[in-house]
């Protein structure tokens, strides 16, 4: 079984109901996330999952609405294990390694302070070997690795490859991920304009995870279509690359209203003919 679970559906505004970008994976017996937005953390755990069971990181970009829940998501992960669980492996564009030192390096890592005190205090020390743990306890160990296009990780029976983005360069790297997996496969764009880097990524893929921020005629009146999919764009791509459903997500807070919204999916399903699904937090389904 390959099933995804949407964590974070929203952008760098906070709504009620949405903010920032997140996704799990289960495939099989192992369980991946993609980017790690806003409470990120704690949305993993309202959907059923555990973050000690997560193995594999990968990030899109390193805007903040895709990475500011990472020192939690890594300290939390650290803080309930019990020092026998796999080390992390986190795969990102250029920065996701110095982003990770600057979390957890003895020396200069900003959040430091609280390994330590964790790793040294003789409460935590207890509370360590409660919940199953040996001392001495162990500091925090992740694999971190800057990547780019190509093939970036195979697995048992799985594997990763990264295309080019097309979103804020040449301040950020952004890659998209193409996930094949033995049910199918996944391809997630990330923060994107439509370009033929990521079509062709996403060529005959089951399902495409892509981001809509607005409507395509807002988006091209107040000059926001650049460097990102509105509703148009996300159709043109998924009609062009011939996914069998495209997922909306990312969807800004005008598009999330009722109203907006609806327009919206009837203007994509002008262009595309396959399934659709316009995502909500927390909505979980199988490839």
């Amino acid at each position: 079984m390959t099933r995804i679970h949407i964590l974070g559906a929203g952008t760098p505004t906070p709504t009620p109901t949405r903010f920032g970008s997140a996704f799990a994976l289960e495939i099989g017996d192992e369980q991946v996330m993609l980017d790690c937005g806003p409470a990120a953390t704690h949305k993993l755990v309202k959907a059923g999952l555990w973050p000690t069971d997560i193995d594999k990181l990968f990030f899109t970009h390193h805007h903040f609405d895709h990475d500011i829940d990472y020192p939690c998501f890594l300290l939390c992960r650290w803080d309930q294990s019990t020092g026998k669980e796999n080390t992390l492996q986190v795969f990102g564009p250029t920065l996701t390694e110095k982003i990770t030192r600057g979390i957890l390096d003895p020396d200069e890592g900003l959040f430091a302070h609280d390994w330590k005190a964790r790793v040294g205090h003789p409460l935590s020390q207890r509370i360590h070997v409660n919940r199953g743990g040996t001392l001495p306890r162990k500091p925090p160990e992740v694999n971190a690795t800057d990547v780019g296009p190509g093939k970036v990780y195979s697995g048992k029976d799985w594997e990763v490859t990264a295309a080019p983005a097309e979103h804020v360069q040449p301040f950020l790297d952004s890659l998209a991920y193409r996930f094949d997996t033995p049910d199918g496969s996944v391809v997630f764009t990330g923060d994107t304009q439509p370009c033929e880097s990521v079509i062709d990524l996403a060529r005959n893929a089951d399902v495409m995870l892509c981001m809509c921020w607005d409507d395509q005629e807002i988006m091209d009146e107040d000059g926001e279509a650049s460097g990102q999919c509105g509703t148009l764009g996300a159709a043109r791509m998924a009609q062009a690359a011939g996914v069998k459903k495209l997922v909306l997500v990312h969807v800004g807070s005008h598009l999330s209203q009722h109203g907006p919204m609806e327009k919206g999916i009837g203007d994509v399903r002008e262009v595309y003919d396959g399934g659709l699904l316009f995502s909500d937090e927390l909505m979980s389904f199988d490839v």
